[in-house]
């Protein structure tokens, strides 16, 4: 089911296919994603580990898009807020999408 923000046959091909790791994973990413957007909203001193926080996430994920933008962010540039939002926000949206459809 890749596509849209979330590549979730990397995802399901690194967890071997075992669902229940697939969506533990999701709702772990879920969770730290909304303290992420406050964040965002508000940039705090460490811009720059947020930032990469999220890349790392993101990737493990297979949310490339995400991983792009937040890694442009790490460099420094807090002018990518609304642009790392937007792929955070679109990221969730595919997530809640994809768990609906697998019943998680």
């Amino acid at each position: 089911m890749s596509g849209g923000a979330v590549d979730f046959d990397y995802l399901e091909g690194f967890a071997a296919g075992d669902m229940t790791v697939v969506t533990e994973v999701l709702a772990l990413f879920q969770g730290q994603a909304e303290g992420w957007l406050a964040r965002i909203d508000n940039p705090p001193e460490g811009w720059r580990d947020l930032a990469h926080t999220i890349k790392g996430a993101a990737r493990g994920i297979g949310a490339n898009r995400l991983g792009e933008v937040a890694d442009r962010a790490e460099r420094g540039d807090e002018s990518l807020k609304p642009d790392l939002s937007g792929a955070l926000r679109d990221t969730l949206a595919d997530i809640q999408g994809y768990l609906a459809r697998a019943g998680g």
